[in-house]
């Protein structure tokens, strides 16, 4: 995310990722930036006879860029 954003290091800043409902299924890695997942994610559980599964979530990014 940090690549993509075309930022300095990732823990100069606040950075959160919000993901839809209660379970936050994604997090950044504080030294890499890299977008990384909190917990197994269980496909069938979640979208059941849904296709495409999609998991969305938000990168929020404080201060100037």
């Amino acid at each position: 995310v940090a690549k993509d954003l075309q930022m300095p290091p990732i823990h100069h800043r606040s950075i959160r990722v919000v993901s839809e409902g209660r379970t936050q299924y994604f997090s950044l890695h504080g030294q890499t930036g890299y977008l990384v997942t909190t917990e197994r994610i269980d496909r069938e559980q979640l979208c059941e006879s849904v296709q495409p599964c999609v998991l969305r979530c938000e990168v929020i990014v404080e201060g100037e860029m």
